[in-house]
C-alpha cells in the first residue's frame, strides 16, 4: 500500500470491527442508566475508553461527583499516557504539536498496539487511518446500541447488556493463565469490589473503583516487584489487566 492513510485504514479494520460490537454494549448499559442517545454517543465521541465510559456511566447512574468522576478517570486511563510516552518514540519528523494532540485523542490499547508493531518510524497520515477506522467503529456501534436499547424489550436488552462485561473477561482470563501477578491481581480487586458492593456500600462506586485498582496494584508490586531488566510489554500487559479487572 503506496499511501500510508490506506494502509492505517486497512489495519485499523479489525479494531474496528471489534469496537463495533464492544460499543454497542456499552451504548445498551448507558441508556439503561437513564442517558439519552445523544448523550451516550457524545460520551464515545469525546472519549475512546471502554473501561473508562463503563466507570463514567456508573458514576452518573449513581448521582457521583465531578471529583469523583476525574479521579476515576485518572486512575483508570493513566496508562494512556505511558502508551503515548512508548508510541512517541517511533513517530517520523512530520509530527509537530498540532498532528502529536490530535494522535494523542486516539490512543487506544489496540491502536497503540498496532501502531507500535509497525517496522517503520509512523507517519502522521498512517496514524489518522488507524485512529478513523476505529473511531467510527467505535461511535457507530454506541449509537446502534443505544437505539436498540430504547426499542427492545428490557430482557433482550439485559441479556446484550453483558457484551461489553464479557470484553473483560476476555482480556483478563487468558493473561491470568500466563502471569500469576495478573491472577492476584484480579483476585485481590475482585475481593475488594464484592466488599464495597455488599459491605463497605458507604462508599460510591467511584471511590469503589480507585480504592480497588490501587490496593491491587500496590498488592502486585509488593509481591511481584518488576526488575530492571524485565521485559517493558509484559508490564504494560500487567497494568492495562490490573485496571481493567476492577470493572
Amino acid at each position: 500500500m503506496k499511501s500510508p492513510f490506506v494502509k492505517g485504514l486497512y489495519h485499523g479494520l479489525p479494531i474496528a470491527l471489534g469496537y463495533l460490537s464492544v460499543s454497542f454494549g456499552f451504548g445498551i448499559m448507558a441508556v439503561r442508566a437513564g442517558l439519552s442517545i445523544l448523550a451516550s454517543v457524545g460520551i464515545s465521541v469525546t472519549n475512546l475508553t471502554s473501561a473508562g465510559q463503563a466507570a463514567g456511566v456508573g458514576i452518573i447512574a449513581a448521582g457521583g461527583s465531578l471529583f469523583e468522576m476525574a479521579l476515576t478517570e485518572f486512575v483508570i486511563n493513566m496508562r494512556y499516557g505511558l502508551m503515548g510516552i512508548s508510541l512517541s518514540q517511533k513517530l517520523d519528523g512530520s509530527f509537530n504539536t498540532a498532528r502529536r494532540l490530535i494522535v494523542a485523542y486516539g490512543i487506544t490499547d489496540e491502536i497503540y498496539a498496532v501502531a507500535i508493531s509497525q517496522k517503520e518510524k509512523i507517519t502522521a497520515k498512517y496514524m489518522y487511518g488507524l485512529i478513523l477506522i476505529s473511531f467510527l467503529g467505535w461511535s457507530s456501534g454506541t449509537l446502534i446500541g443505544a437505539a436498540a436499547g430504547e426499542v427492545l424489550p428490557k430482557s433482550v436488552t439485559d441479556a446484550m447488556g453483558i457484551v461489553l462485561y464479557g470484553m473483560f473477561i476476555a482480556i483478563i482470563v487468558p493473561a491470568a493463565k500466563k502471569e500469576k501477578s495478573v491472577l492476584l491481581a484480579i483476585t485481590v480487586a475482585s475481593v475488594l469490589s464484592i466488599l464495597f458492593r455488599y459491605v463497605l456500600t458507604f462508599i460510591s462506586g467511584g471511590f469503589a473503583v480507585i480504592i480497588s485498582a490501587v490496593a491491587a496494584s500496590a498488592v502486585v508490586a509488593l509481591i511481584f516487584p518488576v526488575k530492571d531488566d524485565e521485559d517493558e510489554s509484559t508490564c504494560e500487559k500487567a497494568e492495562i489487566t490490573e485496571t481493567e479487572a476492577v470493572q
